[in-house]
């Protein structure tokens, strides 16, 4: 049983708490803006996973390093910070997992988009677009999951090389990769990647039908990460992560 610090207790710290039995979890501390976790906090729990604001990540890891408790960072938009968050994890001799989206679905969708941006690599009829929607409470725009996306498609497609996430209000330059963000009502997460051509249209579609895929993940990684050292991108373990959700299945 792998023993959780939750840090944010919003909408996704009460999903995680919600899933935590199903997957060999137990919360045993939840940290918010009221009650934040600080380094005089009590260390009887074996990793934290973090979905707090993008302007808490660096404070909360560096907490989380003088505790010497390993860390699993669902917030996104904090990225500015990564080299700082590398170097404290690596000093405190700790872990940490983050990731732009830790539901094992997401991570299909990006092979597919992976795969399918190599197809069209050298076939220039089509060009390729991302657009993706989010509830009006998310902070970054656009999303964690829109920007690794985006940067997996101009590793693939040479004629790509400029990620644009600003309205065009002339013609577009045929290099730049256009991603743009809707935000309202109360929409999970929608990721539509599109290749268009003059004779066909192909999408490539995810669409979160609640926030459990998060949760669900952010737990797997926290038990993965809780007895080890380094700091990871979820991508890198993504198989770890789906053969222990196998096993825990069965």
């Amino acid at each position: 049983m792998t023993r959780v610090a939750i840090l944010g207790y919003g909408a996704m710290g009460k999903e995680v708490e919600r899933l935590a039995p199903s997957v060999g979890c137990e919360v045993v501390y939840v940290y918010d803006v009221e009650q934040p976790i600080n380094e005089l906090s009590p260390t009887d729990f074996d990793v934290a996973i973090d979905f707090t604001a993008p302007d808490a990540v660096a404070n909360n890891v560096t907490t989380l390093c003088k505790l010497q408790r390993p860390i699993v960072i669902g917030t996104t938009g904090w990225y500015q910070h990564m080299h700082d968050v590398r170097a404290q994890i690596h000093e405190a001799d700790t872990g940490c997992v983050w990731g732009s989206n830790f539901s094992l679905g997401t991570h299909v969708f990006f092979r597919l988009v992976r795969n399918a941006a190599l197809l069209v690599n050298g076939n220039h009829d089509f060009d390729i677009m991302l657009h993706e929607y989010h509830h009006a409470r998310k902070l970054d725009s656009p999303s964690g999951t829109a920007h690794t996306t985006a940067h997996d498609i101009l590793q693939r497609v040479d004629r790509k090389t400029v990620i644009v996430t600003e309205t065009q209000h002339q013609r577009i330059d045929p290099h730049a990769l256009h991603v743009t963000s809707t935000r309202g009502g109360s929409i999970v997460g929608k990721h539509v990647v599109t290749l268009d051509s003059p004779f066909e249209t192909i999408e490539i579609v995810h669409n979160a039908k609640n926030r459990s895929g998060f949760a669900q993940g952010a737990l797997l990684a926290a038990a993965w990460i809780a007895h080890r050292k380094g700091c990871y991108d979820v991508a890198e373990i993504i198989d770890d992560l789906e053969a222990l959700y196998r096993t825990m299945d069965q």
